[in-house]
Formats: C-alpha cells, sequence, structure tokens
C-alpha cells in the first residue's frame, strides 16, 4: 500500500499506480465493500446519452445574435463603469455577455475533462473492487460530460476557449497527485461542489432550453459523485489524529483559496477584453473596486453562489474547524451555513432530472420494476 494516504477506512486503501500485482491478490476478490452498491446500482436511474435526441437535442437553436444567455447582473465586468459605458451598443453587450459565458462554459468542459482523468486514475490505485468499480463508474459518466459540454458549446459558438492557467495548475495537481485523500478533497468534494453550485445557477439563469436541460442532466450524476466524497468524509474525518487533521484542513483551505481568488478574476480573461477593445489593466482596476470582501460576502448569500456552496461541503464533512473557521467566516456566517443542514444546492434540481430520466428509461417497465431499481 502507498504511504501518505491518510486512509482511514479499508475501502479507501489505495495502491501505488504501477502496482498492479496487488490487485491480483486472491483474498481481496473475496472482500468488497458494499458501501458503494446503491450509488453504483442508481446509474440505471440517471443513465442518459448525449447523443440520442430522446435524452437531449443539440441541433436546438437560438438566438446568439440578439439574445443574451445570461442576465446582465451576472456579469461582473459589466458591474463596472468603465466596461459598461464601452458597451453601450446593445448587440455589443449581448455579443460580451455570451463570450463571457463561453469562458464559464469551457471552465466546466475543462473540469469534466479533469474529472474523468482523476475518476480514471482512482480504478489504477483503489485497492477495494467495491470503490474501484464505483471510480469506474464515474469515469464513464464524466465521459458523457465531456461529450455533451463540447457538443453544446460546439452547437452555440464553434470551440471552447483555452483552460485557465489557474484552473488547469490545480487540476493538474490534483490528478497528478499520488495521495488519495488530495483527490478526493480536491475533484470529488472541491470541483464537483464547485460544479453543482454553478450547474444550480446556470440552470436558473441560463435562458437557453437547451442549456438548461444539459446543466439538469449533468447533475443528475454530479449528485452522486458528490455523495462518494461524502462517504469518504463520514468515514475518515472522525478517526484523523490532530496532525493528519491538519494536513487535510490545510489542503482545503489551499484548493478552496486558490478557486476563490482566481477561478473569475479578470486578469484570467484579458483576452476577452482585448477582443472588445477594452484595456485589461483598467479592467483589472475597475474590478478591484467593486470586488471587495464585502462585495463578496453579500454574493455568497445567495445559495447557488457557487463558493458558498463549498464551504458548506467542506463544513459538513467536518473539515474545517477553528483553525479555518475565521477565513471562511470573512464570507459567509458559518452558523447561518450549519442550520441549513446537509440538503445541498441542486438536489432538488437533480432528483427531478431523475425522474425525467426514468420516464424515458423504464417507460416499457411496470411501475413495481422501477420502484425496486430505485430502492
Amino acid at each position: 500500500m502507498t504511504d501518505k494516504n491518510i486512509t482511514k477506512d479499508a475501502m479507501y486503501e489505495a495502491v501505488a499506480p504501477d502496482d498492479f500485482v496487488s490487485l491480483l491478490n486472491l483474498d481481496r476478490y473475496n472482500a468488497r465493500s458494499t458501501a458503494f452498491d446503491k450509488i453504483i446500482s442508481a446509474t440505471h436511474d440517471h443513465f442518459w446519452d448525449p447523443l440520442d435526441k430522446k435524452y437531449i437535442d443539440f441541433d436546438e437553436p437560438f438566438d446568439m445574435e440578439n439574445q443574451a444567455l445570461l442576465p446582465e447582473d451576472m456579469i461582473a465586468a459589466l458591474q463596472t463603469d468603465y466596461v459598461s459605458n464601452a458597451l453601450s451598443d446593445p448587440k455589443d453587450r449581448i455579443r460580451f455577455i455570451n463570450q463571457q459565458t463561453l469562458r464559464s462554459l469551457s471552465s466546466i468542459l475543462h473540469g469534466e475533462q479533469g474529472a474523468l482523468n482523476l475518476s480514471a486514475s482512482l480504478c489504477h490505485v483503489l485497492y477495494d473492487q467495491g470503490a474501484q468499480e464505483y471510480a469506474a463508474n464515474q469515469t464513464r459518466e464524466e465521459a458523457r460530460h465531456v461529450t455533451a459540454f463540447a457538443k453544446y458549446i460546439k452547437a452555440r459558438w464553434g470551440k471552447p476557449v483555452a483552460c485557465s492557467p489557474v484552473l488547469q495548475n490545480l487540476l493538474v495537481e490534483i490528478i497528478g497527485s499520488p495521495e488519495v485523500y488530495k483527490k478526493i478533497i480536491g475533484m470529488q468534494m472541491l470541483v464537483e461542489g464547485l460544479a453543482m453550485g454553478a450547474f444550480a445557477t446556470f440552470y436558473q439563469k441560463l435562458n437557453d432550453p437547451l442549456g438548461r436541460k444539459l446543466m439538469q442532466l449533468v447533475m443528475t450524476d454530479e449528485a452522486f459523485h458528490h455523495k462518494f466524497g461524502k462517504i469518504w468524509a463520514d468515514r475518515t474525518i472522525p478517526k484523523l489524529s490532530p496532525e493528519e487533521h491538519i494536513i487535510i484542513e490545510d489542503w482545503a483551505a489551499h484548493c478552496f483559496q486558490t478557486l476563490l481568488f482566481n477561478l473569475v478574476a479578470p486578469t484570467e480573461q484579458r483576452d476577452l477584453y482585448e477582443e472588445f477593445g477594452l484595456d485589461p489593466e483598467i479592467v483589472i482596476q475597475e474590478f478591484q473596486k467593486i470586488a471587495t470582501d464585502e462585495a463578496r460576502r453579500e454574493d455568497m448569500k445567495e445559495a447557488t453562489n457557487i463558493f458558498r456552496v463549498l464551504i458548506k461541503t467542506l463544513l459538513n464533512a467536518g473539515i474545517i474547524t477553528d483553525r479555518t473557521r475565521a477565513f471562511y467566516g470573512m464570507y459567509v456566517d458559518m452558523e447561518e451555513l450549519k442550520s441549513e443542514g446537509e440538503r445541498m444546492v441542486g438536489d432538488d434540481i437533480a432528483e427531478d432530472g431523475i425522474k425525467y430520466l426514468q420516464a424515458i428509461n423504464f417507460k416499457d417497465r411496470t411501475a413495481t420494476e422501477v420502484l425496486i431499481a430505485a430502492e
């Protein structure tokens, strides 16, 4: 078994990526964990195929020239006087909003590719058969997300934009890490948590019915992926030594801080501003006037704010202690967050999506068969 995994439960034991021989251990085949069986079985309920139009049709039209995909108040740059005054023409504003949306969805596409590679990497190292089967199952689902977002972006814009350096570096760090806890916290909890917040926001705000349907379909999968990280936390966090908890807490804070201060930073989108004849340096200066800690705190009052979702994920997992509580408390009311319970934003959207998929996938089966499959 590899060192430094901070493994506290047998089902998260891991081997080195090149240690295939250990996976041939005969005793291993009779020691399969059942912790993930319900999640694995439920995949039949929320199966969908981005290449099959009975689930989603990427040929559905949308007038990109005359319709904005998102409301103006969601576009931070348009809240600055400089950008708002420069883009006085309605069609320029629409194009700017839609190009900003392209960058957000391209980041999601790259994140889905990261989740695909990370899930595949877990297949190589997880020792328990049940955990390994779950990771293989998630790999399949992440693969269809990559296909779906690539098809949506192609339908609306032609092609995606490059991954931002900050997101790329974080994904490379998480995927390449030999420690399983870094993979699970970084991807299964934080990046997946961020995705659930983003998908919920887009589902509520997008003016494109096709985009909203895509978000809901992806959320039916992501809600289960998020549970994998939650099961890890429930079985691992209470058993940590104080020293181990510090290691995990600091890693989580590192990932969160990287995402919070850089993911949507204007420094990551210079090419967008230049495309519209804007001076990136002036845009960055204008952002600094409005992107205060108080402004971030106000934004995080929204239940679908992606960073609020991340903090709630870490809090519910028991990762945040008094050591880092003040850091997160700068942006959200921690007591209010705790009082909300464990239900996450997007759970209702995902559940409605699963019912939609069940109606398609089980239309030729009896009601009794559907209920048995869903239990």
